[in-house]
């Protein structure tokens, strides 16, 4: 991305989804997706990486998932600061879960590469990833459920 193309970004962002906890939740899970692609680049066993990569293709669309929930409760309870605004509470929370859960995906997904390249255990160290990967699932469509109630 170039210089004025990440800034462009970066103010849209800003008017979007403001600089308080919403746009941190989005850039925490933006992130986590991040790391997750760079671990998956460092595969070198081709079962393994095919595997994470099918995962990989669910984990992407959830970040617009992500995005238009935060957009969304922006726009009915603008954060600017750190505190999360009472109403919205247990959407930050489902989405502070989803950015844990993805970290802890990325995590289980490195670790599927190191059994795989050590021990040849890849098919359960992938089983892990995908359950974690289950719960990100699970936990943006939580803060959804959340932000539909509110």
């Amino acid at each position: 991305m170039g210089f004025f193309t990440a800034a462009r970004q970066g103010r849209k962002d800003d008017a979007e989804l403001g600089t308080g906890v919403w746009r941190r939740a989005h850039d925490r899970f933006r992130r986590g997706l991040d790391r997750y692609h760079q671990i998956l680049a460092g595969v070198g066993d081709d079962d393994v990486y095919n595997q994470l990569a099918l995962l990989a293709n669910d984990l992407g669309p959830l970040l617009e998932r992500v995005r238009v929930i935060c957009v969304t409760a922006q726009a009915s309870s603008p954060s600017t600061g750190m505190d999360i605004p009472g109403a919205l509470t247990p959407v930050h929370r489902a989405l502070s879960r989803a950015g844990n859960s993805l970290a802890t995906t990325a995590e289980a997904a490195a670790m599927a590469r190191l059994d795989g390249e050590r021990w040849g255990l890849a098919s359960a160290g992938v089983e892990n990833v995908r359950r974690r990967a289950e719960l990100v699932e699970e936990d943006i469509t939580e803060a959804e459920r959340h932000l539909a109630a509110s």
